[in-house]
Protein backbone atom coordinates (compact mmCIF):
# COMPACT_ATOMS: atom_id res chain seq x y z
CA UNK A 1 0.00 0.00 0.00
CA UNK A 2 1.69 3.29 -1.03
CA UNK A 3 0.48 6.91 -1.06
CA UNK A 4 -1.19 8.27 -3.99
CA UNK A 5 -1.58 11.51 -5.31
CA UNK A 6 -4.26 11.13 -7.99
CA UNK A 7 -7.74 10.85 -8.37
CA UNK A 8 -6.69 8.11 -10.89
CA UNK A 9 -3.91 6.74 -8.36
CA UNK A 10 -6.79 6.23 -5.62
CA UNK A 11 -9.44 4.53 -7.74
CA UNK A 12 -6.42 1.98 -8.65
CA UNK A 13 -5.48 1.61 -5.70
CA UNK A 14 -9.27 0.76 -4.45
CA UNK A 15 -9.37 -1.58 -7.27
CA UNK A 16 -5.83 -3.27 -6.14
CA UNK A 17 -7.51 -3.99 -2.62
CA UNK A 18 -11.45 -4.32 -3.66
CA UNK A 19 -10.99 -7.44 -6.27
CA UNK A 20 -9.51 -9.59 -4.13
CA UNK A 21 -11.62 -8.66 -1.41
CA UNK A 22 -14.21 -9.48 -3.39
CA UNK A 23 -13.13 -12.84 -4.56
CA UNK A 24 -12.62 -14.03 -1.33
CA UNK A 25 -15.75 -13.05 -0.27
CA UNK A 26 -16.93 -15.16 -3.03
CA UNK A 27 -15.16 -17.70 -1.94
CA UNK A 28 -16.66 -17.84 1.32
CA UNK A 29 -20.40 -17.45 -0.05
CA UNK A 30 -19.47 -20.36 -1.73
CA UNK A 31 -18.54 -22.22 1.24
CA UNK A 32 -21.93 -21.91 2.79
CA UNK A 33 -23.86 -23.08 -1.32
CA UNK A 34 -21.39 -26.06 -0.91
CA UNK A 35 -23.19 -26.79 2.50
CA UNK A 36 -26.58 -26.18 1.60
CA UNK A 37 -26.48 -28.40 -1.35
CA UNK A 38 -24.91 -31.27 -0.62
CA UNK A 39 -26.99 -31.22 2.59
CA UNK A 40 -29.89 -30.98 0.49
CA UNK A 41 -28.95 -33.45 -1.68
CA UNK A 42 -28.44 -35.95 0.98
CA UNK A 43 -31.95 -35.64 2.20
CA UNK A 44 -34.74 -32.56 3.03
CA UNK A 45 -34.21 -33.11 6.64
CA UNK A 46 -30.28 -32.49 6.64
CA UNK A 47 -30.93 -29.68 4.75
CA UNK A 48 -33.52 -28.42 7.00
CA UNK A 49 -31.00 -29.05 10.02
CA UNK A 50 -28.22 -26.83 8.21
CA UNK A 51 -30.43 -24.13 7.41
CA UNK A 52 -31.26 -23.81 10.92
CA UNK A 53 -27.70 -24.60 12.09
CA UNK A 54 -26.98 -21.78 9.83
CA UNK A 55 -29.09 -19.15 10.82
CA UNK A 56 -28.04 -19.87 14.46
CA UNK A 57 -24.52 -19.78 13.75
CA UNK A 58 -24.40 -16.63 11.07
CA UNK A 59 -25.74 -13.30 13.44
CA UNK A 60 -23.20 -15.16 16.52
CA UNK A 61 -20.23 -14.91 13.72
CA UNK A 62 -20.93 -11.85 11.94
CA UNK A 63 -21.30 -10.06 15.32
CA UNK A 64 -17.69 -11.48 16.48
CA UNK A 65 -15.92 -10.91 13.48
CA UNK A 66 -17.27 -7.25 13.31
CA UNK A 67 -15.01 -6.94 16.71
CA UNK A 68 -12.14 -8.37 15.09
CA UNK A 69 -12.52 -5.98 11.86
CA UNK A 70 -11.31 -3.37 14.11
CA UNK A 71 -7.78 -4.73 14.22
CA UNK A 72 -7.75 -3.50 10.13
CA UNK A 73 -8.36 0.22 11.03
CA UNK A 74 -6.35 0.01 14.02
CA UNK A 75 -3.16 -1.61 12.54
CA UNK A 76 -3.93 0.56 9.21
CA UNK A 77 -3.07 3.44 11.29
CA UNK A 78 -0.35 2.26 13.41
CA UNK A 79 0.97 1.66 9.62
CA UNK A 80 0.70 4.92 8.11
CA UNK A 81 2.19 6.23 11.49
CA UNK A 82 5.03 3.95 10.99
CA UNK A 83 4.89 2.05 13.90
CA UNK A 84 5.94 -1.68 13.28
CA UNK A 85 6.19 -2.95 16.69
CA UNK A 86 2.35 -1.62 17.08
CA UNK A 87 1.06 -3.13 14.69
CA UNK A 88 2.44 -6.38 15.52
CA UNK A 89 0.89 -5.44 19.34
CA UNK A 90 -2.19 -4.70 17.86
CA UNK A 91 -2.63 -7.99 16.21
CA UNK A 92 -1.41 -10.40 19.04
CA UNK A 93 -3.54 -8.92 21.29
CA UNK A 94 -6.27 -9.56 18.41
CA UNK A 95 -5.35 -12.88 19.14
CA UNK A 96 -5.54 -12.90 22.67
CA UNK A 97 -9.12 -11.74 22.39
CA UNK A 98 -9.93 -14.40 19.73
CA UNK A 99 -9.21 -16.86 22.07
CA UNK A 100 -11.18 -15.58 25.48
CA UNK A 101 -14.26 -14.30 23.06
CA UNK A 102 -14.22 -18.44 21.62
CA UNK A 103 -13.67 -19.63 24.99
CA UNK A 104 -16.58 -17.85 26.03
CA UNK A 105 -18.86 -18.84 23.08
CA UNK A 106 -17.89 -22.48 23.92
CA UNK A 107 -19.26 -22.24 27.22
CA UNK A 108 -22.58 -20.20 26.02
CA UNK A 109 -23.11 -22.66 23.53
CA UNK A 110 -22.90 -25.87 26.34
CA UNK A 111 -25.51 -24.17 28.35
CA UNK A 112 -28.23 -22.30 25.47
CA UNK A 113 -27.67 -24.67 22.22
CA UNK A 114 -30.29 -27.30 23.30
CA UNK A 115 -32.63 -24.76 25.38
CA UNK A 116 -32.25 -22.59 22.06
CA UNK A 117 -33.28 -25.60 19.31
CA UNK A 118 -35.79 -26.81 21.58
CA UNK A 119 -37.84 -23.54 21.53
CA UNK A 120 -38.04 -23.98 17.74
CA UNK A 121 -40.30 -26.66 17.63
CA UNK A 122 -38.18 -28.41 15.46
CA UNK A 123 -38.72 -32.20 14.70
CA UNK A 124 -36.41 -35.05 16.05
CA UNK A 125 -34.64 -35.46 13.63
CA UNK A 126 -33.99 -31.86 12.33
CA UNK A 127 -32.89 -30.42 15.79
CA UNK A 128 -30.41 -33.29 16.13
CA UNK A 129 -28.90 -32.56 12.92
CA UNK A 130 -28.70 -29.11 13.71
CA UNK A 131 -27.23 -29.91 16.77
CA UNK A 132 -24.52 -31.78 15.54
CA UNK A 133 -24.53 -29.54 12.54
CA UNK A 134 -23.19 -26.82 15.22
CA UNK A 135 -21.04 -28.98 16.89
CA UNK A 136 -19.09 -29.82 13.89
CA UNK A 137 -18.69 -26.14 13.13
CA UNK A 138 -17.58 -25.51 16.99
CA UNK A 139 -14.15 -27.64 16.04
CA UNK A 140 -13.07 -24.41 14.03
CA UNK A 141 -14.76 -21.84 15.83
CA UNK A 142 -10.72 -20.98 17.24
CA UNK A 143 -9.54 -20.94 14.27
CA UNK A 144 -11.63 -19.09 12.56
CA UNK A 145 -11.64 -16.27 15.14
CA UNK A 146 -7.63 -16.30 14.82
CA UNK A 147 -7.71 -16.07 11.11
CA UNK A 148 -10.08 -13.77 11.08
CA UNK A 149 -7.36 -11.31 13.36
CA UNK A 150 -4.81 -12.21 10.86
CA UNK A 151 -6.58 -11.45 7.86
CA UNK A 152 -6.89 -7.80 9.00
CA UNK A 153 -3.63 -7.53 9.41
CA UNK A 154 -2.83 -8.59 6.33
CA UNK A 155 -5.55 -6.23 4.51
CA UNK A 156 -3.83 -3.62 7.16
CA UNK A 157 -1.07 -3.99 5.11
CA UNK A 158 -2.82 -4.05 1.92
CA UNK A 159 -1.90 -7.27 0.80
CA UNK A 160 -5.16 -8.82 0.06
CA UNK A 161 -4.17 -10.90 -2.72
CA UNK A 162 -2.63 -13.29 -0.31
CA UNK A 163 -6.32 -13.97 1.34
CA UNK A 164 -7.49 -14.31 -1.88
CA UNK A 165 -4.78 -17.07 -2.74
CA UNK A 166 -5.44 -18.95 0.54
CA UNK A 167 -9.44 -18.85 0.11
CA UNK A 168 -8.75 -20.42 -3.66
CA UNK A 169 -6.83 -22.86 -2.45
CA UNK A 170 -8.97 -23.95 0.55
CA UNK A 171 -12.14 -24.24 -1.70
CA UNK A 172 -11.12 -27.73 -3.46
CA UNK A 173 -10.57 -29.35 0.11
CA UNK A 174 -13.88 -27.86 1.53
CA UNK A 175 -16.17 -29.17 -1.59
CA UNK A 176 -14.49 -32.84 -0.95
CA UNK A 177 -14.33 -32.78 2.62
CA UNK A 178 -18.31 -31.94 2.34
CA UNK A 179 -18.75 -34.72 0.01
CA UNK A 180 -16.57 -37.14 2.23
CA UNK A 181 -18.15 -36.66 5.13
CA UNK A 182 -21.50 -36.09 4.11
CA UNK A 183 -22.09 -39.10 1.77
CA UNK A 184 -19.25 -41.63 3.91
CA UNK A 185 -17.00 -41.35 0.76
CA UNK A 186 -13.34 -42.91 0.73
CA UNK A 187 -14.29 -45.05 4.07
CA UNK A 188 -15.27 -42.05 6.04
CA UNK A 189 -18.20 -42.32 8.40
CA UNK A 190 -21.58 -41.34 6.20
CA UNK A 191 -22.86 -38.03 8.51
CA UNK A 192 -25.15 -35.99 6.45
CA UNK A 193 -25.36 -32.42 7.09
CA UNK A 194 -23.75 -32.82 10.37
CA UNK A 195 -20.47 -33.52 8.17
CA UNK A 196 -21.21 -30.25 6.40
CA UNK A 197 -20.02 -29.11 9.75
CA UNK A 198 -17.05 -31.00 10.67
CA UNK A 199 -16.03 -30.45 6.97
CA UNK A 200 -15.98 -26.47 7.20
CA UNK A 201 -13.99 -26.68 10.66
CA UNK A 202 -11.58 -29.12 9.22
CA UNK A 203 -11.40 -26.39 6.23
CA UNK A 204 -11.26 -23.56 9.28
CA UNK A 205 -7.38 -25.15 10.28
CA UNK A 206 -6.28 -24.93 6.87
CA UNK A 207 -6.96 -21.71 6.19
CA UNK A 208 -4.98 -20.60 9.54
CA UNK A 209 -2.39 -22.96 8.89
CA UNK A 210 -1.66 -21.49 6.09
CA UNK A 211 -2.08 -17.86 7.10
CA UNK A 212 0.67 -18.64 9.76
CA UNK A 213 2.76 -20.25 7.92
CA UNK A 214 2.70 -16.98 4.93
CA UNK A 215 2.80 -14.38 8.21
CA UNK A 216 5.69 -15.97 9.90
CA UNK A 217 8.01 -16.61 6.74
CA UNK A 218 6.77 -14.02 3.87
CA UNK A 219 7.91 -10.67 3.59
CA UNK A 220 6.33 -8.00 4.80
CA UNK A 221 4.32 -9.94 7.33
CA UNK A 222 7.52 -11.90 8.82
CA UNK A 223 9.32 -8.36 9.90
CA UNK A 224 6.74 -7.45 11.88
CA UNK A 225 7.49 -10.72 13.89
CA UNK A 226 3.80 -11.28 15.23
CA UNK A 227 3.99 -14.24 16.66
CA UNK A 228 6.91 -13.03 18.55
CA UNK A 229 6.75 -12.06 22.76
CA UNK A 230 3.40 -13.61 22.98
CA UNK A 231 3.93 -13.62 26.67
CA UNK A 232 3.56 -9.60 26.78
CA UNK A 233 0.04 -9.08 27.21
CA UNK A 234 -1.90 -5.72 27.54
CA UNK A 235 -5.30 -4.89 28.91
CA UNK A 236 -4.66 -1.27 27.17
CA UNK A 237 -4.18 -2.67 23.65
CA UNK A 238 -7.02 -5.22 24.60
CA UNK A 239 -9.49 -2.46 25.74
CA UNK A 240 -8.51 -0.45 22.18
CA UNK A 241 -9.83 -2.91 19.76
CA UNK A 242 -13.02 -3.78 22.18
CA UNK A 243 -13.59 0.36 22.22
CA UNK A 244 -13.65 -0.24 18.83
CA UNK A 245 -15.02 -3.91 17.85
CA UNK A 246 -17.57 -3.73 19.86
CA UNK A 247 -19.54 -1.39 18.07
CA UNK A 248 -18.06 -2.85 15.09
CA UNK A 249 -19.63 -6.38 15.95
CA UNK A 250 -22.83 -5.07 17.21
CA UNK A 251 -23.55 -3.12 14.18
CA UNK A 252 -23.15 -6.14 12.18
CA UNK A 253 -24.92 -8.09 14.49
CA UNK A 254 -28.44 -6.24 14.21
CA UNK A 255 -28.03 -5.54 10.61
CA UNK A 256 -27.72 -9.01 10.74
CA UNK A 257 -30.30 -10.12 12.99
CA UNK A 258 -32.79 -7.30 11.31
CA UNK A 259 -33.37 -9.75 8.11
CA UNK A 260 -33.89 -12.60 10.45
CA UNK A 261 -36.90 -11.19 12.04
CA UNK A 262 -38.10 -9.92 8.73
CA UNK A 263 -37.80 -13.76 7.79
CA UNK A 264 -39.74 -14.92 11.02
CA UNK A 265 -42.51 -12.25 10.42
CA UNK A 266 -42.99 -13.09 6.75
CA UNK A 267 -44.27 -16.47 8.08
CA UNK A 268 -47.54 -15.25 8.69
CA UNK A 269 -47.96 -15.25 4.96
CA UNK A 270 -47.85 -17.66 2.56
CA UNK A 271 -45.25 -20.24 1.26
CA UNK A 272 -45.36 -18.25 -2.49
CA UNK A 273 -44.47 -15.52 -0.60
CA UNK A 274 -41.62 -16.64 1.56
CA UNK A 275 -39.89 -18.59 -1.25
CA UNK A 276 -40.14 -15.15 -3.08
CA UNK A 277 -38.27 -13.53 -0.23
CA UNK A 278 -35.92 -15.62 -0.15
CA UNK A 279 -35.00 -16.30 -3.22
CA UNK A 280 -34.92 -11.85 -4.13
CA UNK A 281 -33.01 -11.78 -0.41
CA UNK A 282 -30.60 -14.08 -1.93
CA UNK A 283 -29.66 -11.95 -4.76
CA UNK A 284 -29.02 -8.93 -2.89
CA UNK A 285 -27.18 -10.60 -0.42
CA UNK A 286 -24.92 -12.12 -3.51
CA UNK A 287 -24.68 -8.53 -4.76
CA UNK A 288 -24.44 -7.35 -2.02
CA UNK A 289 -20.66 -8.50 -1.61
CA UNK A 290 -19.49 -5.66 -3.72
CA UNK A 291 -20.46 -2.77 -1.57
CA UNK A 292 -18.94 -5.06 0.92
CA UNK A 293 -15.82 -5.61 -0.11
CA UNK A 294 -15.39 -1.68 -1.21
CA UNK A 295 -16.09 -1.43 2.54
CA UNK A 296 -13.41 -3.30 3.38
CA UNK A 297 -10.47 -1.83 1.11
CA UNK A 298 -11.87 1.80 2.48
CA UNK A 299 -11.58 1.21 6.26
CA UNK A 300 -7.90 0.26 5.57
CA UNK A 301 -6.88 2.72 2.77
CA UNK A 302 -9.09 5.52 4.89
CA UNK A 303 -6.68 4.60 8.22
CA UNK A 304 -3.69 4.36 6.58
CA UNK A 305 -4.13 7.85 5.69
CA UNK A 306 -5.29 9.19 8.80
CA UNK A 307 -2.74 7.66 10.63
CA UNK A 308 0.32 9.38 8.00
CA UNK A 309 -2.05 12.77 8.90
CA UNK A 310 -2.88 12.99 5.45
CA UNK A 311 -6.69 14.29 5.71
CA UNK A 312 -7.05 15.27 2.12
CA UNK A 313 -6.15 12.02 1.11
CA UNK A 314 -8.53 10.31 3.83
CA UNK A 315 -11.40 12.41 2.83
CA UNK A 316 -10.89 11.31 -1.31
CA UNK A 317 -10.88 7.73 -0.66
CA UNK A 318 -13.86 8.09 1.71
CA UNK A 319 -16.38 9.82 -1.19
CA UNK A 320 -14.71 8.39 -3.79
CA UNK A 321 -15.34 4.59 -2.36
CA UNK A 322 -19.16 6.25 -1.49
CA UNK A 323 -19.43 7.00 -5.15
CA UNK A 324 -18.13 4.06 -6.60
CA UNK A 325 -19.83 1.61 -4.57
CA UNK A 326 -23.21 3.69 -5.53
CA UNK A 327 -22.50 3.69 -9.46
CA UNK A 328 -21.73 -0.32 -9.00
CA UNK A 329 -25.30 -0.27 -7.01
CA UNK A 330 -27.29 1.30 -10.03
CA UNK A 331 -25.60 -0.58 -12.34
CA UNK A 332 -26.09 -4.27 -10.88
CA UNK A 333 -29.84 -3.33 -9.56
CA UNK A 334 -30.79 -2.20 -13.27
CA UNK A 335 -29.19 -5.40 -14.69
CA UNK A 336 -31.42 -7.03 -11.91
CA UNK A 337 -34.12 -4.99 -12.78
CA UNK A 338 -33.75 -5.89 -16.91
CA UNK A 339 -33.53 -9.73 -16.32
CA UNK A 340 -35.43 -10.08 -13.28
CA UNK A 341 -37.70 -12.89 -14.69
CA UNK A 342 -34.83 -14.92 -15.48
CA UNK A 343 -32.86 -14.35 -12.55
CA UNK A 344 -36.16 -15.63 -10.28
CA UNK A 345 -36.17 -18.70 -13.05
CA UNK A 346 -32.95 -19.78 -11.36
CA UNK A 347 -34.69 -20.00 -7.85
CA UNK A 348 -37.82 -21.89 -9.17
CA UNK A 349 -39.73 -23.50 -11.47
CA UNK A 350 -43.02 -22.35 -10.05
CA UNK A 351 -44.46 -19.45 -11.80
CA UNK A 352 -46.23 -17.92 -9.06
CA UNK A 353 -42.67 -18.24 -7.31
CA UNK A 354 -40.79 -16.51 -10.31
CA UNK A 355 -43.54 -13.60 -11.00
CA UNK A 356 -43.40 -12.49 -7.14
CA UNK A 357 -39.67 -12.44 -7.16
CA UNK A 358 -39.23 -10.54 -9.91
CA UNK A 359 -41.99 -8.06 -8.37
CA UNK A 360 -39.41 -8.33 -5.37
CA UNK A 361 -36.01 -7.52 -7.29
CA UNK A 362 -37.71 -4.00 -9.14
CA UNK A 363 -37.69 -2.87 -4.68
CA UNK A 364 -34.20 -4.37 -4.23
CA UNK A 365 -32.79 -1.57 -7.09
CA UNK A 366 -33.35 0.82 -4.50
CA UNK A 367 -32.55 -1.04 -1.16
CA UNK A 368 -28.85 -1.70 -2.95
CA UNK A 369 -28.53 1.92 -3.82
CA UNK A 370 -29.43 2.60 0.33
CA UNK A 371 -27.37 0.00 1.97
CA UNK A 372 -24.53 0.72 -0.79
CA UNK A 373 -24.40 4.42 0.54
CA UNK A 374 -24.48 3.25 4.31
CA UNK A 375 -22.05 0.55 3.67
CA UNK A 376 -19.31 2.97 2.51
CA UNK A 377 -19.89 5.73 4.53
CA UNK A 378 -19.85 3.35 8.02
CA UNK A 379 -16.50 1.91 6.80
CA UNK A 380 -15.16 5.64 6.60
CA UNK A 381 -16.10 6.33 9.47
CA UNK A 382 -14.54 3.19 10.85
CA UNK A 383 -11.43 4.40 9.40
CA UNK A 384 -11.34 6.85 11.53
CA UNK A 385 -12.15 5.12 14.49
CA UNK A 386 -15.27 6.46 14.57
CA UNK A 387 -17.53 4.13 15.63
CA UNK A 388 -20.07 4.44 18.41
CA UNK A 389 -21.97 7.54 16.99
CA UNK A 390 -22.31 5.40 13.90
CA UNK A 391 -23.38 2.26 15.75
CA UNK A 392 -26.13 4.52 17.05
CA UNK A 393 -27.14 5.69 14.04
CA UNK A 394 -27.19 2.10 12.31
CA UNK A 395 -29.08 0.83 15.76
CA UNK A 396 -31.70 3.30 15.38
CA UNK A 397 -32.37 3.24 11.62
CA UNK A 398 -32.09 -1.12 11.87
CA UNK A 399 -34.47 -1.47 14.58
CA UNK A 400 -36.48 1.93 14.78
CA UNK A 401 -36.97 2.80 11.52
CA UNK A 402 -36.52 -0.68 9.38
CA UNK A 403 -38.98 -3.01 11.29
CA UNK A 404 -41.36 -0.53 12.59
CA UNK A 405 -42.04 1.04 8.94
CA UNK A 406 -41.95 -2.67 6.93
CA UNK A 407 -44.20 -3.82 9.72
CA UNK A 408 -47.15 -0.86 9.21
CA UNK A 409 -46.42 -0.90 5.40
CA UNK A 410 -46.66 -4.59 5.30
CA UNK A 411 -49.83 -5.15 7.74
CA UNK A 412 -51.65 -2.00 7.28
CA UNK A 413 -51.40 -0.65 3.60
CA UNK A 414 -52.11 -3.09 0.58
CA UNK A 415 -48.74 -3.85 0.53
CA UNK A 416 -48.67 -6.72 1.90
CA UNK A 417 -45.34 -8.11 1.95
CA UNK A 418 -43.54 -5.33 -0.51
CA UNK A 419 -43.97 -3.62 2.65
CA UNK A 420 -40.53 -4.82 4.07
CA UNK A 421 -38.38 -4.18 1.58
CA UNK A 422 -39.69 -0.67 1.23
CA UNK A 423 -39.19 -0.30 5.25
CA UNK A 424 -35.85 -1.57 5.08
CA UNK A 425 -34.58 0.49 1.83
CA UNK A 426 -36.26 3.63 4.26
CA UNK A 427 -34.10 2.49 7.13
CA UNK A 428 -30.66 1.70 5.40
CA UNK A 429 -31.33 5.33 3.48
CA UNK A 430 -32.11 7.25 6.54
CA UNK A 431 -28.79 5.18 7.95
CA UNK A 432 -26.35 6.37 4.64
CA UNK A 433 -28.04 10.09 5.14
CA UNK A 434 -26.95 10.35 9.37
CA UNK A 435 -23.47 8.39 8.55
CA UNK A 436 -23.01 10.59 5.45
CA UNK A 437 -23.30 13.36 7.61
CA UNK A 438 -21.17 12.39 10.29
CA UNK A 439 -18.63 11.37 8.27
CA UNK A 440 -18.10 15.25 6.53
CA UNK A 441 -18.50 16.59 10.52
CA UNK A 442 -15.22 13.77 11.31
CA UNK A 443 -13.71 15.09 8.21
CA UNK A 444 -14.23 19.03 9.18
CA UNK A 445 -12.87 18.04 12.43
CA UNK A 446 -9.80 16.20 11.48
CA UNK A 447 -9.21 19.18 9.24
CA UNK A 448 -9.59 22.16 11.74
CA UNK A 449 -7.28 20.39 14.36
CA UNK A 450 -4.60 19.52 11.49
CA UNK A 451 -4.55 22.91 10.55
CA UNK A 452 -4.73 24.75 14.09
CA UNK A 453 -1.55 22.40 15.28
Amino acid sequence: MNQTFTIKEKTKQIFVLLIPILITQLGMFSMVVFNTIMSGRYSSSDLAGVAIGSSIWGPVFNGISGIFLAVSPIAAQRFGQKKPDEVAAVVRHGMYLSVMIAIIIFILGFFLLNPILDMMNLSTEVKDIAFGYLVGLSIGMLPLFIFNVLRSFIYALGKTRIIMVIMLLSLPINLVLNYVLIFGKLGFPELGGVGAGYATAITDWVFLGMTIFIITKQEPFSSFRVFSNLREFSWEHCKEILKIGVPMGLSVFFETTVFAIVTILLSKFNVTTIAAYQSALNVVSFIYMIPISISTALTVLVGFEVGARRYKDAKQYSWLGVGIALLIAIGTGLIVVAFRYPVAGLYSNETAVIYMTANFLIFALFFQISDAIQATAQAALRGYKDVNIAFVMTLVAYWFICLPAGYLLANYTGLGAKGYWIGLTIGLLAAGICLSLRLIHIQKKKFNAAVSQ
